[in-house]
């Protein structure tokens, strides 16, 4: 198996990925200006990649080689989806490919997809399998839960681990928790013991309110982990990964520049076929402690495009580029 991740430096540090937030635009700003070791994509459904719809889909899964290593991560529960999305991955020049068995949200467990599949650990290992089997030589990893309505971190992680994955990566909380309350780290650190003791050469990273770079070698040394998945922390701070600047460290003209480039980029890359409103969940972080603060979010909430957006922070002497 071209297995890229046993050829990476522990702990490996990687960013998370989130629904309508890691897209093409913000992968791209991420890989020039804090490149973790490796990048993951939004999720995509399965089904949808075998519908007569995918060519939308498909946009989901543009990447750059600035990126790479770059995994596709799928979402669903039908075995012969993930194996027909799997080769689709494949022939795109994916690096790998993960598999969501974590998300809450609650229209994807209707979908008895994502955090529902901790509840079928045999319908899990299908679709692992089937996964494999399109993959062909490239790794496979799954990201998931300790849980869905209570802890089963010995009978989950087990099941899983007999899949000879090449990442297993464990938010620290059940689906019930969602994103709320505490983070069982202990609970990721049990996990690897169980890797351990099956003799697997999986490896087993920890995901779940990890605050700073510092936290996450922190948390990868307490807890005798391969790896930490960073996830929200990067909304606020796209430098996260920069070891030597961090978002704090930009003049206001930096940061602010930085989202305009990330707005242009939002714009090329997507042309009109993802509503640029998508950029507004970026405003709260970059506007925060800035004088009057509030109003300059509501006026940047009106920007249609990048240009009104830049318009709108030359108004508050922010910014004073707007990049060719």
């Amino acid at each position: 198996m071209k297995n890229f991740w046993q050829k990476l430096n522990k702990p490996i540090l990687v960013s998370a990925p989130m629904s309508g937030v890691t897209d093409a635009a913000f992968r791209k700003i991420l890989a020039k200006y804090g490149k973790p070791d490796v990048i993951f994509t939004e999720f995509v459904s399965v089904d949808g990649l075998c519908s007569e719809g995918r060519d939308e889909l498909l946009r989901t899964l543009i990447f750059d080689n600035s990126e790479r290593p770059v995994v596709a991560q799928l979402f669903g529960r039908n075995p012969e989806h993930f194996y027909q999305s799997a080769k689709i991955c494949k022939t795109l020049g994916f690096d790998g490919i993960d598999i969501n068995m974590g998300c809450p949200d609650k229209d994807v467990i209707k979908q008895g997809a994502g955090a529902s599949l901790i509840l079928e650990p045999a319908l899990a290992k299908e679709v692992i399998l089937a996964t494999k089997k399109g993959a062909k030589d490239l790794p496979v990893s799954v990201k998931t839960r300790i849980g869905f309505d209570k802890i089963l971190t010995e009978t989950w992680i087990a099941n899983l681990l007999e899949c000879d994955l090449a990442v297993l990566t464990i938010h620290g909380r059940t689906k019930n928790q969602g994103y709320q309350g505490e983070v069982h780290w202990e609970e990721i650190a049990k996990a690897k013991k169980i890797a351990q003791d099956m003799d697997v050469k999986t490896l087993i990273f920890g995901n779940g309110d990890v605050k700073s770079l510092d936290d996450a070698y922190s948390k990868a040394k307490e807890y005798d982990l391969d790896g930490i998945m960073i996830g929200r922390a990067l909304l606020a701070n796209p430098l996260f990964f920069n070891k030597t600047k961090q978002v704090h460290d930009l003049s206001t003209e930096e940061k602010f520049s930085m989202l305009i480039e990330y707005a242009k980029l939002f714009e090329e890359i997507f042309k009109g076929k993802k509503n640029f409103s998508e950029m507004k969940k970026f405003y709260k972080s970059y506007t925060h402690g800035i004088k009057q603060g509030a109003k300059l979010r509501m006026e940047m909430m009106e920007a249609k495009n990048s240009e009104e957006l830049f318009l709108t922070l030359q108004r508050y002497d922010l910014t004073t580029k707007f990049l060719d």
